[in-house]
């Protein structure tokens, strides 16, 4: 029986909320079998906790934010995407301010750290969600189209189009496709780094977003060209960083996907409405298991080895 999966013991690290510019603590805690990712707001009066959930994301402007009342906790979908690519399902995550750190705006720092604390199997069987028939949402029109789908596929694979009308990122691949029987996450998407340009930093500060942005944790580029001394990571580290927001976007469904996902332009807030989209079509999707020997060969490395 292919198992549920969380850390070996507690971890910790500090950093910069991409947004809010805020000094937070993040601490990483193994929690039960069928726990799912839960984030606590540890620095409040009496703890609130917030369930990783799409129908618990409040704001989608360039992050996923989780809501509950006028509690938020921010930026979420980094460290998701690092426990969707391990195969983690059980997860306590404590925060002392309202974003999870931003570390050097990719998901590596997480999977160091979630590699650090030791994956544990659980005695429970891993649950996935396999989907049965197509589901798209669109949003635009003509150029301004941008659009998402989760279409049936035995496996779990992504494919990603962009179009940002920058020099910097139109020199680079506009275009990804991950098929997880063949690419590790790891090494081919989790050190995509966000990425934003130096034109818009003073609007964005002005509206309380990329406080805490710099040269250390995103790409940023001025009219033409990266300004990042030691530029790219990867050669499509552009779409590939959007592959790994929405790697993330999705895991908030609760279960790993057994889906193919294809989009053009989409972002959180497209992400999210797909993940709610889906989760309200009950006959486009189903529940399973897996035994170790029916396991498929078209899933995550990092499920099976990790």
């Amino acid at each position: 029986m292919l198992r549920q999966r969380t850390i070996q013991k507690t971890i910790s690290t500090k950093g910069v909320g991409l947004h809010s510019g805020r000094r937070v603590e993040l601490t990483l805690r193994p929690a039960a079998p069928n726990t799912g990712i839960v984030f606590h707001r540890v620095d409040l009066p009496e703890v609130v906790h917030l369930p990783a959930r799409a129908d618990m994301v409040g704001n989608t402007r360039l992050a996923s934010v989780l809501q509950q009342g006028n509690v938020r906790v921010s930026t979420v979908e980094h460290l998701m995407s690092a426990c969707a690519g391990l195969g983690i399902d059980n997860l306590h995550v404590d925060l002392t301010a309202e974003e999870v750190p931003i570390m050097d705006g990719s998901a590596g720092t997480f999977v160091y750290l979630l590699r650090s604390a030791g994956l544990q199997e659980q005695a429970a069987p891993k649950q996935f969600l396999r989907v049965l028939k197509t589901v798209e949402v669109r949003e635009g029109e003509g150029e301004n189209l941008k659009w998402a789908r989760l279409e049936p596929y035995d496996g779990f694979a992504l494919s990603f189009s962009i179009d940002f009308s920058h020099p910097a990122i139109d020199s680079t691949a506009n275009f990804a496709e991950v098929d997880f029987a063949r690419d590790s996450y790891v090494k081919t998407i989790a050190r995509a780094r966000t990425f934003g340009f130096a034109s818009e930093v003073e609007a964005l500060r002005a509206a309380g977003l990329a406080r805490g942005g710099s040269l250390d944790n995103a790409i940023v580029m001025d009219e033409y060209r990266v300004l990042n001394s030691d530029g790219l990571r990867y050669d499509d580290e552009f779409v590939k960083h959007k592959i790994l927001d929405a790697i993330g976007d999705l895991y908030l469904i609760g279960k790993p996907l057994v889906a193919r996902y294809v989009a053009c332009k989409s972002g959180h807030g497209l992400n999210n409405q797909l993940a709610r989209t889906l989760l309200a079509q009950e006959d486009a999707w189903e529940l399973v298991t897996y035994e170790s020997e029916q396991f498929p060969e078209a899933f995550s490395y990092e499920w099976k080895y990790a």
